[in-house]
């Protein structure tokens, strides 16, 4: 059976020790009283539950909360963070690859997700060499949505033998 204490006793530990260092006014951490701090205590609690508590589909939700609260913190201090909605969808690429590594179940998501990431992280890099090459291929290249929805309604229609 797994242990499903570890979960709200990190939660409750957290967030006490947040709203404890708030009101006690220490200044060193004045940037992190913040609600994507929020977000990475409550990724770090199902990061708890899903590997000290092997409940590993915790997994993927740890890793989308703590990394969309990490992205929140370092967005607006480092200059080569990209605020993308590419960055996202690493992210849940990450979660995905993540638990699979643990449950054996979601690669394939996982292959996709990173690869839409990298098509959108570096789209106008990809656009650039692309019209480097021929205005015929580029104009074939803006279609790729059209592919994506098409590669969707193939796997929701077509039936598993």
């Amino acid at each position: 059976m797994k242990n499903q204490r570890v979960f709200p006793g990190i939660i409750l530990l957290g967030f006490g020790a947040y709203f404890f260092l708030q009101q006690s006014g220490f200044t060193a951490l004045q940037p992190f009283y913040s609600w994507p701090t929020l977000l990475i205590i409550v990724g770090a609690a199902f990061l708890i539950q899903g590997y000290g508590a092997r409940d590993y589909d915790s997994i993927l939700p740890g890793v989308i909360l703590t990394g969309f609260g990490l992205h929140f913190h370092v967005v607006n201090r480092l200059e080569i963070w990209p605020d993308h909605i590419g960055t996202f969808i690493l992210i849940i690429a990450l979660g995905f690859l993540l638990r699979h590594q643990k449950t054996g179940a979601g690669l394939f998501q996982g292959i996709l997700f990173l690869i839409l990431a990298a098509l959108l992280l570096f789209y106008d890099r990809v656009a650039e060499w692309m019209g480097l090459l021929e205005n015929g291929v580029s104009d074939v290249w803006q279609l790729w949505p059209i592919l994506l929805m098409l590669i969707g309604l193939y796997f929701l229609l077509v039936k598993k033998k």
